[in-house]
């Protein structure tokens, strides 16, 4: 056996030091400002998740504490390519069932206004909003508790759960028994909001895969809301609105069956696995996985791990400035829910049904998002095979997508806002939503592919705070949209809106500007670095032992050769 080691002990290196320090002495004030962040609380926080990191030091004795080996079958990294695609495709079915059902009641809400007997307009937005309420609470605690207990204890259970409370929607008794199942199958359904990132971040290496995998994932959470207000603008008016939900009720059922044949991916927890099964075939009570080590206890959950998304978004500069951009594109997002039927059921006349269909440039335009996304990756490994300078940094592989995404997103609120008058045919504001979906699906894919690859193991708390933030807007902001857009018009609601934009998408450009120099004060990208350097020296250190054991082996194989 030999003595315990860990990686979360080794102190920064000198290099890292050393650039941290000379930065810090020839920072401009503009690049103060855009960091934002005070040294001593940045040490703090660094400090507590170096704590969240190490063994306790009732584990300073002699253990063997394992870790994945060179080429390791088991390690999610090596896994099969067709075992990726199912946990891939699994993924984006988890998130599509997650979103398509925030917005199904969309089309069918005076329906169950005039069975319930609901009157108030305001009222009318719940059941909606509630559901994206639902969103705020999950991720808090699903992301961090993915990364102590992993993915799948967190996955089953939630979805089975969203399963239910998506039956228990179409059973509904009353308009408050509707309500509440409403924010309940939110709440169980964020999981794969907030987890699906991090699943990703699990079996892909490599940020090219990744980014695909995640632009997937993006285009269902987009497509799926989109595709609600079709079903229940048809259904409802025939069937009637219970089999609305008795439509995502077959769908998530079926899924249900594909989630739980997905395996555990989180990589510490495997090893947790393997070491339990070690100790068990061995009868050697001193073998160790680093997660076993970790410490433990209500304490350390409540003031570390479930408080690790809350830290990111208020203290790291990249998780605070993306939460807010995200937030507002979210929030307009479902604000169109709302205001789709003013543009095309009041000025121009269309059925609940026909209105939903105006939604389909949207899916269109994040079908061609994602299209773009892979071309941009295409070129971007084209660009790493030869060893372009310009892919070594990471805000020059995924922000140029949201530089593009932004000014699209603008031009597509203001294209809408004053287009949709009477005086105009209804094919003008209903292409609008083309660049607009393009650019809604870009902006999240580019900006959470940064927050992803920048935060690494952390990318689950990371997605986490991002979910918590976009969805208090998406939840809240709806309710302003109706008397909105009465009160100032389609055209300057629309461009109050375009305006909002206009200031957030400067902040990609900002990012890729000074990405690295922020990055280079962010005690999270500070510690995955150096643990990053001790991983790649230990993988080193034991493939040259691996290769003088291998030579061994093989000079006594010849001396009992020559002996025979």
């Amino acid at each position: 056996m030999k003595p315990e080691t860990t990686l979360a002990e080794e102190k920064p290196t000198a290099t890292a030091t050393a650039a941290a320090t000379t930065h810090h002495h020839r920072q401009t004030a503009l690049e103060r400002i855009v960091s934002n962040v005070d040294l001593t609380d940045a040490t703090e926080r660094y400090q507590l998740e170096r704590d969240d990191n190490r063994p306790s030091s009732q584990h300073d004795t002699g253990r063997t504490v394992i870790s994945w080996h060179h080429n390791d079958a088991e390690n999610p990294y090596n896994w099969p390519a067709w075992k990726k695609v199912w946990i891939v495709f699994v993924g984006v079915i988890s998130a599509l069932n997650s979103t398509l059902g925030s917005s199904l009641p969309s089309n069918a809400i005076s329906y169950i206004a005039e069975d319930f007997h609901v009157t108030n307009e305001t009222q009318l937005v719940l059941p909606i909003s509630v559901f994206v309420l639902g969103y705020v609470f999950g991720p808090m605690l699903y992301g961090p508790l993915s990364e102590t207990y992993g993915r799948k204890a967190i996955t089953v259970p939630t979805f089975t759960c969203f399963t239910i409370f998506t039956m228990a929607c179409a059973l509904a008794p009353t308009w408050a028994a509707l309500i509440v199942f409403r924010f309940l199958c939110g709440m169980v359904g964020s999981a794969p909001i907030a987890l699906v990132g991090g699943l990703y971040a699990d079996i892909y290496s490599d940020p090219l895969a990744r980014g695909r995998a995640i632009a997937m994932f993006m285009a269902a959470t987009g497509v799926g809301p989109l595709f609600a207000p079709l079903i229940s603008g048809y259904i409802s008016p025939e069937r009637g609105w219970r089999w609305t939900f008795w439509v995502g009720l077959i769908f998530a059922g079926a899924s249900w069956f594909a989630v739980v044949t997905v395996p555990e991916t989180y990589g510490p927890v495997l090893l947790a696995r393997r070491a339990k099964r070690l100790r068990r075939e061995r009868k050697d009570p001193n073998i160790f996985a680093p997660l076993e080590l970790e410490r433990k206890g209500f304490r350390q959950m409540a003031t570390v791990t479930l408080t690790r998304p809350v830290r990111m978004l208020f203290f790291e500069l990249i998780v605070a400035a993306t939460c807010a951009y995200l937030a507002l594109a979210y929030a307009i997002f479902y604000m169109f829910f709302e205001a789709y039927p003013i543009i095309f059921e009041d000025i121009y006349g269309f059925s609940t049904g026909v209105a939903g269909l105006m939604f389909l440039p949207n899916v269109f335009g994040e079908i061609l998002a994602v299209g773009v996304a892979l071309l941009w990756d295409t070129y971007l490994s084209r660009a790493k095979a030869r060893n372009a300078p310009w892919t070594q940094r990471e805000e020059a592989r995924r922000l140029p997508l949201a530089c593009l995404a932004g000014p699209l997103w603008v031009i597509s609120l203001f294209w809408m806002g004053w287009t949709a008058r009477p005086g105009v045919h209804w094919v003008v504001p209903f292409l609008a939503g083309i660049p607009y979906g393009m650019g809604f699906v870009l902006i999240f894919i580019a900006m959470l592919n940064y927050i992803t690859d920048a935060y690494q193991i952390f990318a689950a708390s990371a997605l986490a705070a991002t979910s918590c933030a976009r969805s208090i807007a998406g939840s809240v902001l709806p309710f302003a949209a109706r008397p909105m857009y009465k009160t100032l018009g389609v055209a300057w609601a629309s461009s109050l809106l375009g305006f909002a934009s206009l200031v957030m998408c400067f902040i990609p450009f900002i990012f890729f500007w000074y990405g690295e120099a922020i990055r280079e004060r962010s005690k999270f990208c500070v510690y995955l670095k150096e643990m990053k350097e001790q991983q790649d020296s230990t993988a080193d250190e034991e493939k040259a032992a691996a290769d003088v054991r291998d030579q061994a082996d093989g000079t006594d194989e010849r001396r009992d050769f020559r002996s025979a």
